[in-house]
């Protein structure tokens, strides 16, 4: 397929740039980018229309070229279509160049395995160099031009892959003294230095004379790729502050330099220095960042050597200028600034957020840097807000809002002058003038008279609640403040109950240093105020937002008197909104004659249901399950009747649920006390839980029903008392039980879950024997020992002991049941097991290696159970 034509183009990239990707994924997708790159070369179309068709491919490379591969082969055709290009001027060089660029940077595709960067590397370095690349590669009226475009792709890659041109600092630093374009030049060496440094940092090595080093490689000789491999791939960020947490990251503190490295680096970066007046304004300001945060941090190169230019950008009048001054102050501090230039930086913002001829956004500008002045020394905990030391209410009289000045300037300047108040405190109570106070609360008055007024534009109660906000937040602590603040709101939502919306939101956004008495005052407000129409649907809203359980008989008796004017639909839902706020905060005397008289005077049915259903959940629920089942649900759907739609929560809310349970339950040390064997229950929780209730079953009925135990409320970080679960054997035997758990969770709903099982051994059953009179064991002991016999059964065995002897072992398990006692060597042991057997053990004549056991018991079938339990005694020392 030839050429296409510059109308065909035309079409084409139309389309394209109409939908790029649903274009990608239609038929003509897949030759884009082929015709695109072979028409380059086409010497049918016109300059103009090439240059169109290489500005698609710096505009969306990544849909072009969507892959490493693709981006490789795409930049390898630049670069040829740049050969081939004839030696007379032309307008397509810069534009290759850049597309070559883009398309490695954006593909994915730079690096040491990329042909085309080792082609496009040496090239770039050359042409930003000035040195001869032969065979006529451009003509002399394009070498400055193609000059600064090199410098600009270089820059570009080096943002993209850190530490690319870090084996090229002694060129860069030799070159920029000699004659060629000083900005490009000077932001590339500043991000190089920059991105070696952290590198090296980063690695705990040294420069190793990078900023010495001045061969530059040629086109096909190997690139060093070493820093660039071991250096971040993401893009830094390229604005003039420091967040506080990427100074732990660059780590710069290890880098450790010799006298000849930080030598070599303060001498590069005075030359980045002197040189940088000849640069834009915003290019000064980029590399003053880069310069700052290369040093920042670093031990042994104090900031000094930003002191002459701070000389020459204390005074200037440009913005960004004035930025990068002020975020070197927020880097370093007092160690490049001194108090004197603190203030006179203090007084200049001071003076430009005064002049009238200032723009407002350059107004806005020198507020908030006002807001946010890095001071050498300031008062009070690192993050909080105040106004600098230097900056006294006699400094601000003429940064002081008024009712004249646009919305954002005057939020701006109420910022200032909220911290004004917190510092003048002191000043105020000894009765200095004029107060910051004083000048506030008229402010906010001008303000709040202006919102009140009927009809008047919704930009002025924006702005007037935006001013109340910021008030709230500034000084949350200050009741001197916020008490008129909250009478002054209720005097406005007297005077026009329209603005109802704007209170809600503000009641959402304010703590509860506000909220709260805001509330009550507008509480009282809607309760002794009762109106009609319009006025009644706001009170209504007003009321559903801060009804709670205080004051329940104004509030109740202000919605009987207003059911009987509530006609329409919208009405009789408002009051219901009343009603269902009144609910969930627990007011039950008198709402449920209210619900009922609802219920049956309303006219809209929808409306009676809701009262009706009201006073079945009030009646039949408690308040914690109320409060969920009124609760929003966000499963269920928007139906026709907000009735259904309510019901569609109320069965998750009402019934009990299986779900993992939060609760972990082991067993802990036996209690061989009292009349049966009690169990000790240890209970961890990993979240709250309520009305917990353990049920127990046993296994093939071998013990009788047990009780369920309760426990009011657990919490992960109070440790509970162990629970006690007492058992009644039929028969002496080990069991496994099921437990089961019923609980309510912090949101009211019911679950329950069944817990792993609980063992139960035959040790944990045995009780102790009263104990006989002091003189009276021994014939104790023979008489039981007598009495199991003939119905009972006798045995022998021989149980092995371990390294600590018969003495630890039954004091570690046999002593609470030990009648007679001869140590070392010789014990009589008394077991009773419910529900009406006994064990008895004569241990005597112990040995090295173990003791022979003589056991008598009325009850012949837990013969086998008391030979585990013996060899499990010797197996566990």
């Amino acid at each position: 397929m030839g050429p296409q034509s510059r109308e065909t183009w035309a079409q084409r990239l139309g389309t394209f740039r109409a939908s790029p990707s649903a274009f990608m994924e239609g038929p003509e997708g897949e030759d884009l980018a082929r015709d695109l790159l072979s028409d380059l070369r086409s010497e049918k179309l016109s300059e103009p229309t090439k240059v169109s068709l290489l500005a698609l491919s710096l505009e969306y490379p990544t849909q072009l070229w969507p892959d490493a591969s693709a981006a490789e082969a795409a930049a390898n055709s630049l670069l040829d279509t740049l050969v081939l290009l004839p030696p007379r001027p032309s307008a397509l060089r810069r534009p290759l160049l850049l597309a070559a660029t883009t398309a490695l940077a954006a593909g994915g595709a730079l690096g040491p395995t990329s042909g085309a960067s080792r082609r496009l590397l040496p090239l770039l370095l050359g042409l930003a160099s000035g040195r001869d690349l032969g065979r006529g590669f451009s003509p002399a009226s394009e070498q400055r031009p193609l000059q600064a475009t090199a410098w600009e792709c270089l820059r570009e890659l080096e943002s993209c892959k850190p530490g690319l041109l870090g084996g090229c600092l002694g060129l860069l630093r030799g070159l920029l003294g000699q004659e060629g374009p000083v900005q490009p030049l000077s932001l590339l060496l500043a991000l190089a230095l920059r991105n070696a440094l952290m590198i090296q940092a980063r690695a705990r090595a040294s420069l190793q004379g990078l900023l010495t080093a001045g061969d530059c490689p040629t086109e096909g000789a190997p690139w060093n790729w070493t820093l660039a491999e071991a250096g971040d791939a993401h893009l830094q960020p390229q604005a003039p502050s420091w967040p506080a947490a990427e100074e732990g990251e660059c780590g710069l503190t290890a880098l450790e330099l010799s006298p000849e490295e930080a030598r070599e680096l303060r001498a590069a970066v005075a030359q980045l220095l002197d040189a940088s007046y000849l640069l834009t304004p915003v290019a000064q300001a980029q590399l003053l960042w880069l310069l700052g945060w290369a040093l920042r941090g670093l031990r042994g190169q104090p900031p000094v050597l930003f002191k002459p230019q701070l000389v020459r950008l204390l005074g200037t009048a440009q913005l960004t200028l004035l930025h990068a001054v002020l975020a070197l102050k927020a880097a370093f501090g007092e160690a490049l600034f001194t108090a004197q230039d603190e203030a006179l930086l203090l007084r200049r913002l001071i003076l430009a957020a005064q002049h009238p001829a200032l723009p407002l956004p350059a107004h806005l500008f020198c507020l908030h840097c006002l807001l946010s002045f890095p001071e050498n020394w300031p008062l009070g905990p690192a993050g909080e807000e105040a106004a600098p030391l230097l900056l006294g209410s006699q400094l601000c009289r003429g940064l002081l809002p008024s009712l004249l000045h646009d919305p954002m300037a005057l939020l701006a300047r109420l910022h200032l002058l909220c911290l004004l108040c917190v510092e003048d405190e002191d000043k105020e109570e000894q009765g200095q003038d004029p107060s910051p106070r004083r000048y506030l609360e008229e402010l906010l008055a001008g303000l709040r008279q202006r919102a009140a007024l009927d009809g008047g534009p919704r930009a002025l109660a924006t702005l007037c609640f935006q001013a109340s906000y910021l008030v709230a937040r500034c000084l949350a602590g200050h009741p001197v403040v916020l008490t008129p603040l909250t009478h002054g709101l209720a005097q406005l939502y007297r005077a026009r109950p329209a603005l109802t919306p704007h209170f809600a939101d503000l009641l959402d956004q304010v703590g509860p240093e506000l909220g709260e008495p805001l509330k009550v005052v507008l509480r009282q407000e809607v309760v002794s105020r009762p109106g009609r129409d319009e006025a009644l649907r706001w009170h209504l809203q007003m009321l559903a937002k801060v009804a709670d359980g205080d004051a329940q008989g104004a509030t109740l008796s202000f919605l009987q008197a207003a059911a009987t004017h509530c006609t329409d639909w919208g009405l009789q839902q408002a009051l219901l909104k009343v009603c269902r706020a009144l609910l969930r905060a627990g007011v039950v005397r008198g709402l449920a004659d209210l619900l009922q008289a609802l219920a049956r005077q309303l006219e809209d049915p929808d409306g009676r249901d809701h009262a009706r259903l009201y006073y079945i959940l009030l009646a039949h629920l408690a308040r914690p399950k109320l409060g969920v089942a009124l609760g929003p649900s966000l499963a269920a759907p928007a139906l026709a009747s907000s009735l259904v739609a309510e019901n569609q929560g109320f069965a998750k809310a009402l019934m009990v649920q299986e779900a993992p349970a939060p609760i972990r339950l082991s067993l802990g040390p036996r209690r061989a006390e009292g009349p049966v064997p009690v169990l000790q229950l240890q209970v961890e929780v990993l979240e709250p839980v309520y009305s917990l209730e353990l049920r127990f079953s046993v296994e093939r009925q071998l013990y009788a029903p047990l009780g369920a135990v309760h426990v009011p409320c657990l919490c992960p970080s109070r440790p509970a008392r162990p629970l006690l679960l007492p058992l009644q054997p039929r028969r002496p035997a080990p069991a496994r039980l099921a437990v089961r758990a019923l609980y309510t969770t912090p949101a009211g709903l019911t679950c329950h879950a069944h817990l792993p099982p609980l063992l139960v051994n035959f040790a944990d059953l045995f009780l102790p024997f009263p104990q006989p009179p002091e003189g009276a064991k021994v014939d104790f002991f023979e008489e039981l020992w007598d009495s199991c016999l003939p119905k009972g059964a006798e045995s022998h065995l021989w149980c092995p002991l371990g390294p600590h002897g018969l003495e630890a072992l039954v004091s570690r398990h046999l002593e609470p049941f030990v009648v007679v006692a001869q140590p070392p060597t010789s014990y009589c042991v008394a077991i009773r097991l419910p529900p009406n057997s006994k064990l008895l053990l004569r241990l005597e004549a112990a040995q090295a290696d173990g003791v022979p056991v003589a056991l008598r018991t009325d009850d012949w079938a837990v013969l086998p159970l008391v030979g585990d339990y013996l060899r499990g005694l010797a197996a566990a020392g």
